[in-house]
């Protein structure tokens, strides 16, 4: 049998458990499968613009290379400032929209790789985040966990985990926030 990716999670850890709570309940036609035969568990990251990513893959990296899962990190293109009536310079933003996305899932591959010596999936979508979020995770039975990176400064715990936050009672699978002051140094410590 597999490792849990909770087995080994300390006191300093912090995370968040979705359940039935308030707020509208997402349903997913498909149940997790993860500890099934022929499946592996994964950790999924979003790979964005912030400074706290960082943070989010560098611990879902060591916790997965650690627990022996994988990790999936996600890159959202938002569509909803394309101005649809130019449709030769809408393609044209588009493909280098894609290009930059695949540079910067690379980046973060390189960087889990040498983080932690292991080989991300990458999935690149269009659309909105915590909508393409939601999507992946239903779509792919083998996700058990999403992990964050909440902002280590005074403007809150950014953008992502704000809008995800508000949604964790009933969220598909459970989420584990990874506060962003934490160093490379303290992470080790706890995946």
């Amino acid at each position: 049998m597999a490792a849990s990716p909770w087995h080994h999670f300390g006191p300093h850890d912090t995370v968040l458990f979705a359940g039935r709570g308030g707020g509208p309940r997402k349903t997913m036609s498909r149940k997790r499968r993860s500890y099934e035969a022929g499946h592996q568990a994964k950790f999924l990251v979003v790979v964005d613009d912030t400074p706290e990513c960082d943070r989010a893959l560098y611990f879902a990296s060591r916790r997965a290379a650690r627990v022996g899962i994988n990790v999936i990190m996600l890159r959202v293109i938002d569509t909803h400032d394309r101005n649809q009536q130019w449709l030769g310079v809408a393609d044209i933003m588009r493909a280098e929209a894609h290009e930059e996305a695949q540079q910067m899932l690379a980046r973060a591959a390189a960087r889990a790789n040498g983080i932690a010596g292991i080989t991300p999936e990458q999935v690149i979508r269009e659309g909105d985040t915590a909508e393409e979020i939601l999507k992946l995770i239903d779509e792919d039975e083998d996700i058990s966990v999403l992990v964050l990176a909440a902002g280590a400064g005074d403007e809150g715990p950014g953008p992502l985990v704000s809008s995800l936050g508000t949604t964790a009672g009933s969220f598909p699978v459970p989420m584990a926030i990874v506060p962003g002051h934490l160093s490379d140094e303290d992470l080790d410590a706890m995946s």
